[in-house]
């Protein structure tokens, strides 16, 4: 158990209260602060998928152990509840005052084209280093990045400025869509300038948001070209990988800048 009980703690003493800012470990022995996401798929859509998994999250949230959002801050607690799919986004967002199920946004529709990259480096536009990825620990997931929000679980995040934007991190938590369907296919082994520029553009747009970025569909084979996509979105931001192929993706960290050639 990663918050055991014992002579040093009890419910009774020390209540697990949501809004108490109670140091909970996650499921990550090697970063216990990192938030453990659940995507919910849903299959179809309609209220009774919604109330059959607010009803299976009670037992999680009477413990605190559920990210909310209490209608200024989000608060990150050892699980986040993303709903994907056929997720109700007005179900998920007409509690204007707690929120501990979130939305996957529409990557396709985030995009931000008011810049043109010339090249991928960095230095061209100041805003991509709005999160400092750095290297994790040994054995952490090649798609996690430490926030600079210090690392006790239980770190808030205000929620300001995002008013006139339906997906922000009040209501949403990932920003995804697939790559071959947004991208395209990629032919000889390389994106192609505007495929490069479309990544660039939707994951500006979505950090814009607050909200993390997933690509699904990447192509799996041939094997190197996964391989260099996966080295790509990193570069370029993304925050996660989704994949099929966990042993091939725990072979490298993707993190690492491999070269400056798109």
């Amino acid at each position: 158990m990663q918050n055991p009980l014992s002579p040093f703690y009890s419910d009774k003493e020390y209540p697990l209260d949501p809004n108490e800012n109670f140091p909970l470990n996650g499921v990550f022995d090697t970063n216990p602060s990192q938030t453990l996401v659940l995507l919910v798929d849903f299959k179809s859509y309609g209220p009774d998928i919604w109330w059959e998994l607010q009803s299976q999250l009670s037992p999680l949230r009477e413990k605190g152990y559920l990210s909310y959002f209490n209608a200024t801050d989000f608060v990150e607690r050892p699980i986040t509840v993303v709903g994907t799919g056929h997720a109700p986004f007005e179900w998920l967002t007409a509690n204007q005052t707690y929120r501990d199920v979130f939305f996957d946004a529409p990557l396709a529709e985030l995009g931000d084209n008011s810049l043109v990259w010339p090249n991928p480096n960095r230095a061209q536009d100041p805003s991509r280093g709005c999160k400092q990825r750095v290297p994790g620990p040994s054995g952490s997931h090649p798609g996690l990045e430490e926030d600079d929000g210090g690392s006790d679980m239980g770190r808030v995040w205000p929620v300001t400025d995002q008013g006139n934007l339906l997906y922000n991190k009040s209501n949403s938590y990932y920003a995804s869509v697939s790559f071959t369907q947004s991208i395209g296919h990629v032919w000889g082994s390389r994106l192609r300038q505007d495929q490069l520029q479309m990544i660039r553009s939707q994951i500006r747009g979505a950090h814009q948001r607050g909200l993390k970025v997933r690509y699904w569909g990447v192509p799996r084979w041939p094997i190197g070209l996964r391989n260099h996509i996966w080295h790509i979105l990193m570069r370029e931001g993304a925050d996660v990988l989704s994949v099929d192929d966990l042993y091939g993706a725990t072979q490298t960290d993707w993190r690492r800048e491999r070269s400056r050639s798109g």
